[in-house]
Parts: C-alpha cells; sequence; structure tokens
C-alpha cells in the first residue's frame, strides 16, 4: 500500500509522514510513504491518501494527528481486504466521516 500526504497542508507541512511511517512500522504495517505538493483537498485540509493496485483509493481531509489511531486501524484493514472495501466503516472510528473521496480500484 502507498499513503502519500499533502505537503501544502499543515499536517504535512509538520512532518507527520515520518511520525506516520514510524506508527506504521511499530504496528507491523508494511507500506510505503509518500509526499506531494498538493492533493487538492484543500476545502478540508490536510489531506492524505491511501492506495494499492487493485483496490478502491481513498483520500481522507479534515485530519490532525489526533486521527493517528484511526489510520492506523484504517490502514491495517485496507492492508487486509482484498479490494479495499469494508463492510462495516465503524472501526475506522471518526476517520469515516473525513473522507473526501473514494476511487474503484
Amino acid at each position: 500500500m502507498k499513503i502519500t500526504l499533502c505537503t501544502s497542508c499543515a499536517l504535512g507541512r509538520g512532518g507527520f509522514a515520518a511520525v506516520l511511517g514510524e506508527a506504521l512500522a511499530a504496528e507491523g504495517i508494511a507500506a510505503g510513504i509518500a509526499t506531494t505538493d498538493c492533493l487538492s483537498g484543500c476545502a478540508r485540509p490536510s489531506s492524505l491518501a491511501f492506495r494499492a493496485p487493485g483496490k478502491t483509493a481513498y483520500l481522507f481531509g479534515d485530519l490532525t494527528e489526533a486521527d493517528l489511531p484511526d489510520l492506523l486501524t484504517f490502514a491495517r484493514l485496507y492492508a487486509a481486504s482484498a479490494d479495499g472495501t469494508f463492510a462495516d466503516a465503524r472501526p475506522l472510528g471518526g476517520l469515516r466521516f473525513k473522507a473526501l473521496a473514494r476511487i474503484p480500484g
């Protein structure tokens, strides 16, 4: 899975990519972390995207460092999902209300 963080947003400018990468590694979740200048989620910053080959891709916005536990839960469930979809979004906590886009794989 690849996770891309917007560096135009406060979270991206604040070094969250490294924090997220360390937290994922500590949980044993394999993911590549990338940054980009803009994910066009400007109306709801800070934004971050998850994608993997053959899976639905997700773009989240309105993120803060407090969302780290929910992002880890999402990453764990996303990695375990065959197609990147979820029958029940409640385990994602508040993150389920921060989805800006879901792009079919």
